[in-house]
């Protein structure tokens, strides 16, 4: 079998795998966000933690609550990491400085996992489990519980509440995260990914020596960190590494999780506005783009240029061979298009034109389908300025869900996709500018400037990948990409809550003949080409001073 055919068979298993539980996962997810049962341990919890589940909250208090509780999360892990030497399970491993700290906590918490340093040699179990894991499975909570409270804002009327912040927590990590999490760490480790809390031992001989390496709860991570669209990985190598990515069956187990939840989330949307029509047509908006990449970055990396490409069969520099180029490029795709970061290969080896394609997935946006929640509520944004767009075309006032969109409307959605290009082109330019930060820079000239062009990129948008040769661990870029990460992630959260406000307080208006349909096709090929217009717009100029000039050279 050859290796194009071999990538474009995973592709389609994938496919199948993801429209097998489309419907009934995706069903289940909106019972599970509407349903006024509580379940005994989360009765437990809300007790707890002083809170009650049935108290509706305006979009102020649930963007408080948001916001508290991501504080919180900021602050233990922070705290955790910085007392990780006086702690049982460090290995030995002393407590991680000021500035790597903050980083690493806002990473983990902002669903980003962008990481500058080694994990295996930097993070002992307890900061593993304890820290990083559980906020691999709060902070994908929070993106679907932000979703949900857009949803809302578009299925209610006349009223100003968008749900409770706290059930949708706790439902969306005990309901959902904890038992799909659970199942795909034993199917990991059945295939031969690590669980264990052994300590340090040395293996094998290594270019005359020996290598040290550590245990850990490699699989239950590794699961949550796909499920949640996290991307941190326990060791360096990511799912590069055989530890956490054995076999290339558990490549492509590990990229079905990545899409399972944001892809099927359109199906939740759909049940819980009533109209699962509607859901479709965000689905094909998402796999046409999704499907669209995958089959460009095959292309650029099957493409065999130069001697050297042709005897590979195709460009392998940085690709896992258990992988192949196909499973690899479709990695690559799936973990940019998502918010998930996580990486079997290095993109940076990967072409020019292929290593921009994997910045062009963030660039848009991380919609198609995006991380988890994240993506759901980033492609609704859009599709309200698509149909502001259209309501322009025609001369009438544009509708989306019966909901009109006015100027308040589209001034929370224009600041929501301005914000995130304004955060990324700023600090690129600034590292650029100044003296110290492009020393970090592995390679000049363009794939330097792409180096720092990715790593902001990444971390705005939440993703947490790195194009491998640029140097993060210093001072500047930790607390610059920290910054980044932060801003990226609550200021949007800002107006998507703002904008669910205003469409709540709504009063439905009734559909009529120029209405616009937007679970049509018509509308599908609209919000395709409004999110890679706005994307090409802004992103044009360093793109074509990074990986275009790179790819053309």
């Amino acid at each position: 079998m050859g290796p194009v055919l071999a990538g474009v068979l995973q592709l389609l298993a994938l496919i199948g795998a993801l429209a097998l539980v489309y419907v009934p996962f995706g069903t289940y997810m909106a019972r599970v966000y509407s349903s006024p049962r509580h379940l005994r341990v989360e009765r437990w919890i809300y007790k707890g933690i002083g809170a009650d589940p049935d108290t509706e909250m305006t979009w102020p208090a649930y963007l408080r609550a948001v916001l508290a509780f991501s504080a919180v999360g900021v602050l233990f892990l922070y705290l955790l990491q910085r007392l990780q030497g006086v702690l049982p399970g460090s290995l030995g491993f002393s407590s991680v400085n000021p500035a790597q700290s903050f980083n690493t906590a806002v990473s983990f918490v902002t669903n980003t996992n962008w990481q500058s340093y080694y994990g295996e040699q930097t993070m002992g179990h307890v900061v593993q489990t304890a820290g990083l894991a559980v906020q691999n499975f709060v902070s994908a909570a929070v993106g679907i519980a932000v979703a949900v409270a857009l949803v809302r804002g578009f299925a209610r009327s006349r009223t100003g509440e968008l749900g409770n912040f706290w059930s949708d927590l706790v439902r969306g990590t005990l309901r959902i995260l904890v038992p799909v999490a659970a199942v795909a760490a034993v199917v990991l480790v059945a295939c031969g990914a690590l669980q264990n809390f052994s300590g340090i031992h040395e293996v094998g001989q290594f270019m005359g020596g020996t290598q040290q390496w550590n245990g850990g709860a490699v699989a239950s991570q590794e699961a949550i960190k796909e499920l949640g669209t996290n991307g941190g990985g326990y060791f360096n190598a990511n799912s590069a590494h055989p530890f956490e990515n054995p076999t290339p069956f558990t490549n492509l187990f590990e990229i079905f999780l990545i899409l399972v939840i944001p892809f099927s989330l359109t199906r939740t949307f759909g049940v819980l506005v009533g109209n699962v029509k509607q859901g479709y047509a965000i689905l094909a908006t998402m796999f046409t783009i999704w499907l669209g990449f995958v089959a460009l970055m095959m292309w650029t990396e099957f493409a065999h240029h130069g001697p050297a490409l042709q005897a590979a069969g195709g460009a392998l520099e940085g690709k896992e061979v258990r992988f192949g180029i196909g499973g690899s490029s479709i990695f690559a795709v799936s973990t940019t298009l998502t918010s998930t970061g996580a990486v079997d290969s290095f993109h940076s080896s990967f072409t020019g034109l292929g290593g921009g394609i994997t910045m062009l997935g963030m660039m848009l946006g991380e919609i198609a389908p995006g991380g988890t929640g994240s993506g759901l509520y980033g492609i609704l944004i859009l599709a309200v300025i698509a149909v502001f767009i259209a309501g322009l075309m025609v001369g009438r006032t544009p509708e989306y869900l019966g909901k009109k969109i006015g100027a308040r409307e589209m001034k929370l959605a224009a600041a929501y996709i301005l914000v995130t290009p304004a955060l990324v082109l700023v600090f690129t330019a600034a590292s650029m500018a100044l003296p110290t930060p492009p020393h970090s820079m592995l390679n000049p000239g363009a794939h330097g400037f792409s180096e720092v062009l990715y790593a902001f990129t990444s971390a705005a948008n939440n993703n947490g990948s790195a194009f491998a040769g640029l140097n993060a661990n210093t001072d500047w870029f930790n607390t610059m990409t920290g910054l980044a990460m932060l801003f990226g992630r609550f200021l949007p959260m800002v107006f998507v809550l703002a904008l669910a406000g205003s469409l709540a307080g709504q009063k439905p208006v009734p559909v009529t003949a120029g209405t616009l349909r937007t679970e049509k096709p018509l509308f599908t090929g609209l919000l395709v080409g409004a999110i890679v217009i706005i994307t090409g717009l802004t992103y044009f100029p360093a793109l074509a001073l990074g990986p275009l000039a790179e790819g053309l050279a």
